[in-house]
């Protein structure tokens, strides 16, 4: 596929865990066609043109209830993005008095809400983390209280890759009786993910990242007989008689009008990967992986952050430059050779100060599946002219 940016240059992209991009040609057509053909608003008339645009809605939700194995499609709740996910999870659960198992590197989407959260009277255990195998499960099953409400985790670190043993903690929240939630932003398209087979309670995933969606879209699942306190009250398109919210899910969580042209995306973004195969995505975003490690390795210099080669791990690469700064190395890879990279902290400055990379970060580079492995022996080969300049 060619990726030529807005200024018509052709572009390696090396940003997609920030977002993917470029997009499957049906994630396109399927925005451009529900905003011309089925514009209405779902769910709250009864013409045609709602019916589809409902129809679109449902289907989406039962397309991400099939890739996580999730029981029933309502259990599934569109949300903006994960960040919103993840701020209804935590704030529509925890109570003053409760007590958290987190880990050090989450993403500000967890570790700004849990501060907060802090304040009016939650205690937080921020568990270390291996840089080659994530939570120790053993950390996790240390750590609870009598009072743990919570183990809240992501699935893959955005600035490493390390990916957590999520089905072990699993059991151990279960077991315990704790709820258990799991970031997938990083995972989500890339990673198979089983909420059953796992043991989560709540899962929050963005759309425009491995689910090749549209940005402005995400969700949550929410299991079975577990209740929040919504983020939001409003109009729902049904039970408008009553001035509380309904206790119905999803309607409970999802006031006002859905983002019906990005969920179409999403759901064209969905069909995509069940079309290729999630094995056949994870399978080359690994070699991708490998052979940018394994060049690295080669460069003088170059300090590699996160699992050793050969190591599962996220399609995530952090490293820096002796005597380089990150944001400097950014600059140049995009604008002396067209290699979109992102720099600093991602939004994640506990992972930093665990690393040692605090306050100026690492060099990211994140795999998507529509990179080549010319476009990594292209990246290699201006880091390492960065790197002997």
């Amino acid at each position: 596929m060619r990726k030529n940016d807005e200024r018509g240059r052709t572009l390696i992209y090396l940003d997609n865990a920030a977002t993917t991009w470029p997009k499957p040609e049906a994630v396109y057509q399927a925005v451009d066609q529900c905003m011309r053909k089925k514009g209405a608003n779902p769910g709250r008339s009864g013409h045609h043109m709602a019916l589809m645009a409902g129809r679109i809605i449902n289907e989406t939700r039962g397309l991400i209830a099939q890739l996580f194995n999730i029981p029933e499609p309502s259990q599934v709740i569109f949300t903006s993005n994960a960040t919103e996910a993840l701020n209804l999870g935590i704030k529509g659960l925890l109570k003053p008095g409760d007590h958290v198992i987190t880990g050090t590197f989450e993403h500000n989407s967890v570790a700004r809400p849990l501060e907060r959260m802090r304040e009016q009277g939650i205690e937080v255990t921020k568990l270390p983390v291996s840089l080659s195998q994530g939570i120790l499960p053993a950390q996790v099953e240390e750590a609870v209280l009598s009072n743990t409400r919570l183990i809240i985790l992501n699935h893959a670190s955005n600035v490493t890759g390390v990916i957590n043993p999520i089905r072990e903690i699993g059991k151990i929240a279960r077991d315990k009786g704790i709820v258990f939630m799991v970031d997938a932003a990083q995972s989500a398209g890339t990673l198979p993910i089983d909420v059953q087979a796992m043991e989560i309670d709540l899962l929050a995933f963005p759309g425009h990242k491995g689910l090749l969606g549209p940005q402005g879209t995400g969700g949550l699942y929410l299991r079975e007989n577990l209740s929040l306190v919504p983020l939001e009250e409003g109009g729902t398109g049904g039970n408008s008689e009553f001035l509380t919210q309904p206790d119905l899910c999803p309607d409970r969580y999802e006031s006002g009008t859905l983002n019906t042209p990005g969920i179409a995306g999403l759901g064209a973004g969905i069909n995509y990967i069940f079309q290729e195969g999630l094995e056949i995505i994870r399978r080359k975003e690994r070699m991708l992986t490998e052979h940018l490690l394994m060049g690295l390795e080669e460069i003088p210099g170059v300090i590699i952050y996160g699992p050793p080669r050969g190591m599962e791990r996220a399609p995530v690469v952090s490293f820096n430059i002796t005597g380089k700064e990150p944001a400097d190395v950014s600059f140049l890879l995009d604008k002396m050779y067209d290699i979109a990279a992102r720099p600093g902290l991602h939004c994640a400055p506990d992972a930093h100060r665990t690393l040692g990379t605090f306050k100026h970060g690492t060099v990211r580079l994140s795999f998507g599946y529509f990179n080549t492995m010319e476009e990594v022996d292209q990246c290699l080969a201006a880091i390492s002219a960065i790197a002997g300049e």
